[in-house]
């Protein structure tokens, strides 16, 4: 099962990364024109909100591209050793980043009658579920630390029982 779902990750990935260039090229600048009706009192609202959403896919996307070099590492079986580590802390960042997007977004919507106070309210919500994520993927990077530590340990006994035959 391990290399089934090693082997169909990355077209999962290419898919997500698909997706994303076309939220960049063609969702965004239509959601910018559809921000062009705004009331006149909403019209604040315009470029926060575009920018928050184009550096929300950027922070998928840099997630996409650290999974996609840690799954390449698992193929090469690589992924045991300190290399890995760089991309599970920019993964990590980009959570925290996507976190701290989210709640931007819910400080820009709070104020005034833009949206219903349940919105920002849910935003708030998807600011814990995103740090969550953070904080698993945190957990894991504890379980690779320990894992490398393992491997490095593993292979000092294998060079002393060399040394002994």
């Amino acid at each position: 099962m391990g290399k089934v779902a090693v082997a169909a990750l990355p077209g999962v990935l290419v898919v997500l990364l698909a997706g994303s260039l076309f939220v960049q090229a063609v969702m965004v600048p239509l959601l910018a024109v559809d921000m062009n009706g705004l009331k006149p009192e909403y019209a604040y609202l315009r470029t926060p909100i575009i920018v928050i959403t184009i550096l929300g896919v950027v922070t998928a996307q840099v997630v996409v591209v650290c999974v996609w070099r840690l799954v390449t590492m698992v193929r090469r079986g690589t992924v045991f050793s300190t290399a890995a580590f760089r991309y599970v802390h920019i993964v990590i960042g980009a959570f925290v980043a996507a976190a701290l997007l989210v709640f931007a977004l819910a400080v820009v919507l709070a104020p005034g009658e833009a949206v219903a106070p349940g919105v920002v309210l849910l935003l708030c919500g998807v600011v814990l579920a995103v740090l969550g994520v953070a904080l698993i993927v945190l957990v894991l990077r504890m379980l690779l630390a320990q894992a490398v530590a393992r491997d490095i340990e593993a292979a000092q006994m294998q060079a002393e029982l060399e040394e002994v035959i």
